[in-house]
């Protein structure tokens, strides 16, 4: 199994990547394409196949927390929602023992579902003091099912209207628990960071939206946001940092609160620790970013480790 880092792989295989993953092509389409790009430089050797499976995620190697970390109370639960029979599975993480009544945080995740990553992400929301909740919208088809390629085949067939109901509906269900404050946050990557965009211009009441490298809303809808957003790009990112422009002035034209970073030699999913697309410099400064931000819009203070 090859190990592949950033700096090894050809920009152009990583774009390949983003379209795959994307569906903007199938797999036959990645690995017809990549044969001829893996045959220089650093993977020089490799087959396309090869190639394909050092890209995709590791989530083993990658876990921070472990599932069953003593310090953390974690959970499946069910809530009503539009999708499916009318219900979606979460992993819902807070404190164990925690009396006190905690802020709440929506993780979003990408166009896979919830995986092990994502799982790994609520985890450590959770340790840094939040009650952490990562709904699957792939309820309706089944779940995550424990593959990747099988989760980007289900999300094709995902209802996206319905999955946005999904999400509007989790906020209410965390405003609304006896163990939280009753103040909501979300963040969200990929197609998670997208959810979030628009779960701002949806939710008067959200709290707090930070969004990785996620596409821009309905820039009409701009005027409904109300919540503080803190927006995360990567540089080698073209589809996602298209829409970036607009929205920023949009955002600023009905003068929403908003600050964004961008990281430069970046690529899109540099905070995801499970692939070589993976930049630790950057995901560490834009992690503490998240939490300080979190902790500032939805408790009132900053708190550092």
């Amino acid at each position: 199994m090859e190990t592949l880092t950033p700096g090894a792989v050809d920009q152009r295989v990583f774009d390949l990547f983003d379209e795959y993953v994307h569906g903007v092509i199938d797999r036959r389409g990645f690995l017809d394409r990549a044969a001829k790009l893996a045959a220089t430089g650093a993977t020089a050797g490799m087959t396309a196949t090869a190639l394909l499976d050092a890209l995709n995620p590791r989530f083993a190697q990658a876990q921070q927390v472990p599932r069953h970390d003593k310090r953390l109370h974690a959970e499946t639960i069910t809530y009503d929602a539009p999708a499916g029979d009318g219900h979606v599975r979460g992993y819902l993480v807070r404190p164990a023992g925690e009396k006190e009544k905690l802020p709440a945080v929506l993780v979003v995740h990408e166009n896979r579902g919830l995986n092990p990553h994502i799982e790994d992400i609520t985890r450590r929301l959770a340790l840094a003091g939040f009650m952490a909740f990562a709904p699957d919208a792939l309820t309706p088809l089944g779940g995550y099912p424990g593959d990747e390629d099988k989760a980007r085949e289900l999300f094709a067939k995902l209802d996206q209207a319905k999955a946005r109901e999904d999400f509007v509906a989790a906020v209410g269900v965390l405003s609304r628990r006896s163990d939280g404050n009753g103040r909501v946050g979300a963040v969200g990557f990929c197609w998670g960071g997208g959810m979030v965009n628009t779960l701002a211009t949806r939710l008067p009441s959200l709290g707090a939206a930070v969004a990785f490298y996620g596409m821009a809303p309905d820039l009409g809808a701009v005027p409904q946001i109300k919540a503080p957003l803190q927006l995360h790009y990567a540089e080698h990112d073209d589809r996602i940092n298209a829409s970036a422009p607009a929205y920023e002035d949009a955002l600023r034209a009905h003068h929403v609160k908003y600050e964004v970073f961008r990281y430069p030699g970046t690529q899109h999913g540099f905070n995801n620790d499970t692939t070589p697309r993976f930049d630790k410099a950057a995901a560490a400064q834009a992690w503490q970013r998240t939490v300080d931000f979190l902790q500032k819009h939805l408790r009132g203070a900053v708190s550092r480790p």
